[in-house]
């Protein structure tokens, strides 16, 4: 209980109300974890209004995206910076303030974004699952007309992520044969149409019959239903036994080493998260066989300076707009606890197509 409480003074710190001249609220509701766990340890909470940086954008949320590195988190996969910690990284709404720092101010950068009270944006940081963030500029992402808040939320980490990973994680080209894991996920179906797009033959696993209509209906040529079918003798049979040129994994622990086998000579292994649990530790020797690439990358380090994350939501906001790609929802969450712990119980059931989405306000 004291741990509690000197956490809860920290973040009064560090979520201080913002200066006088700003006419936000002194607390906002947040999705908190206290502790790692199952679902049950997610809380919808009170916590001060977030302290607002001179470099930062203030958003007033309207939606969230329910993705997998808030389970991580939640889980311990990955380590929360102190409890109670609030959860979620990815989330669109309203720009209700602008820096103040006369250098982020005059940053050619930031010149080029055209940020304005209103303006509609979609976000990309940590702890965003809350009433209000306070976000570094280069995170947030101004949404064009032609593209709604809904869509931009259900696209954006998933959307950077698709596009990013195949430019540089494995740039696909015309002629490629792919492996999508969990091919009709949310990202799954977006790798597919990016990875259509761009002329390749994409094989992708799934689970059921519907989702695997749900995959060919978004271009994938070959689907492969992991439960009853073998899908390593399955990816060697349609490579005539060669394998793939490329994997995008988010599988993690269970696929890894059949990933191995079905990797052609040359190939490039992308391990894209840990639904089954992370990767365990293994000698590189395993590469040798092959000479096979593997990568874990992250998003944000394709995005981690302001000219590269321009360039990709520049070019995410295009796909969206022209059709190329295409975001499907699988259902709008309420921002309660019940409905977080909900939404994260089902991502990770395997059950879920597409985007889980979370409604804030209007």
């Amino acid at each position: 209980m004291i741990s509690l409480t000197r956490r809860l003074s920290t973040l009064a710190r560090q979520f201080s109300t913002a200066t006088p001249k700003m006419s936000y609220p002194s607390t906002i509701q947040a999705i908190t974890i206290s502790k790692t766990g199952g679902p049950e340890v997610i809380e919808k909470r009170a916590i001060p209004f977030p302290e607002v940086s001179p470099s930062h954008l203030v958003v007033k949320i309207q939606y969230l995206g329910v993705n997998f590195i808030d389970t991580y988190y939640r889980e311990g996969i990955y380590a929360a910076s102190g409890f109670p910690f609030v959860i979620g990284k990815e989330a669109s709404g309203v720009v209700v303030g602008l820096p103040t720092d006369e250098t982020v101010l005059n940053d050619p950068d930031y010149k080029k974004r055209g940020y304005k009270k209103g303006s509609r944006v979609a976000v990309d940081c940590l702890g965003s699952h809350a009433e209000y963030v306070s976000a570094p500029w280069k995170t947030v992402y101004l949404i064009p007309e032609s593209v709604s808040t809904l869509t931009a939320v259900s696209a954006l980490v998933q959307g950077l992520t698709a596009i990013s990973f195949m430019e540089e994680a494995y740039n696909v080209q015309k002629g490629d044969i792919i492996l999508i894991h969990t091919v009709a996920g949310g990202l799954g179906l977006l790798m597919t149409q990016l990875a259509k797009s761009r002329g390749a033959t994409v094989i992708g696993t799934t689970s059921t019959l519907e989702k695997a209509a749900l995959a060919k209906a978004n271009g994938t040529d070959h689907v492969i239903l992991y439960k009853s079918e073998d899908t390593v003798a399955r990816v060697l049979e349609l490579t005539n036994g060669e394998g793939v040129h490329a994997i995008f994994d988010g599988v993690g622990k269970d696929t890894f080493e059949s990933d191995l086998v079905m990797i052609r000579r040359k190939g490039t292994l992308v391990s894209v998260g840990n639904a089954s649990g992370a990767v365990p530790p293994f000698p590189p020797i395993k590469l040798l066989q092959k000479n096979v690439k593997l990568l874990r990358p992250t998003m944000n380090n394709y995005t981690y300076t302001p000219a590269e994350a321009l360039h990709y939501g520049n070019a995410l906001f295009s796909l969206l707009a022209n059709g190329t790609l295409k975001t499907q929802i699988f259902k709008e969450y309420p921002f309660t606890t019940e409905g977080i712990r909900q939404a994260q119980i089902d991502l990770t059931s395997g059950k879920t197509t597409g985007k889980l989405i979370v409604k804030v306000s209007d």
